[in-house]
């Protein structure tokens, strides 16, 4: 470790830590976030997995989780995540009034994360899915310095916009150090319920060609398809919604790299 950085110390209780980022935001990142969390849960109900919220400044897990209140506090004066759909849940949005403004400088910011981190009671988890801010600040480089990450899922549209972000991205997480697990391509293609023509309205292949240019994986493709956007605004995620759905199946190859991750010893927690 470089001379003052600090020390990576790991979240007790959590083997795995996952985090979901993008360059930029409105990309699908927080969604992609919650169902690969219940995506995991589902593949292996022996698993347990939670959910942090990193975003301070727009927490979107509570409305996608259908979460609301104040988390309680443990024993040990610890906060105790909110759970639905068998998922611990913890963001800032369970702090504050839905529609109140967080207008904080940087430090509070990173008194907040610090907290998150630090003073949440997560019981036991195999995995952690960290839904990450958009951009390369300092959040990011925050979480990635104070805790040893598995691995990081990056959330890009096919558009070139978004994938220079994405991209800044990526190679962020290769300076810290943090594998980059590979990419997933949301919003990849339309396809008309009526004629069931199919349009790309955001480009096509964008991500797939990033990450060969990265030497990583593309995930999977994710459709532009109004039952996730559905289903996500009523606090039903299409895993819990539509299991079997053609759009959750971008989850299996997601699963199928974590699961290869070799485990901490519970010694080391």
């Amino acid at each position: 470790m470089a001379r003052g950085l600090p020390k990576q110390k790991p979240i007790a209780g959590v083997k795995q830590v996952i985090v979901v980022a993008s360059g930029k935001g409105g990309v699908g990142k927080s969604t992609t976030s919650v169902n690969l969390a219940l995506g995991l849960m589902a593949n292996d109900p022996s698993k347990s997995v939670g959910l942090l919220d990193a975003d301070v400044y727009g927490p979107s897990i509570p409305k996608l989780m259908n979460l609301k209140g104040n988390p309680e506090l443990s024993d040990n004066n610890l906060m105790v995540p909110l759970t639905n759909y068998g998922i611990p849940c913890m963001s800032m949005g369970f702090l504050v009034e839905d529609v109140a403004p967080i207008v904080w400088r940087g430090l509070m910011v990173m008194s907040a994360i610090e907290k998150l981190l630090r003073q949440v009671d997560w019981g036991s988890l195999d995995y952690l899915v960290v839904d990450m801010p958009p951009g390369t600040g300092d959040v990011q480089l925050s979480i990635t310095q104070n805790i040893p990450i598995a691995g990081a899922v990056i959330v890009s549209t096919p558009q070139d916009i978004a994938l220079l972000d994405a991209r800044r991205g990526a190679e962020m997480f290769k300076k810290v150090h943090v594998p980059v697990l590979g990419l997933v391509q949301n919003m990849s293609v339309f396809q008309c319920p009526n004629c069931n023509h199919q349009t790309h309205i955001f480009g096509s292949d964008g991500a797939r060609q990033l990450a060969d240019t990265l030497g990583v994986n593309l995930l999977g493709d994710v459709p532009l398809h109004l039952n996730i956007r559905e289903t996500s605004d009523r606090g039903r995620p299409v895993v819990v919604s539509s299991p079997d759905s053609p759009e959750v199946s971008f989850l299996f190859s997601v699963i199928q790299v974590l699961e290869k991750i070799p485990s901490r010893e519970a010694g080391l927690l």
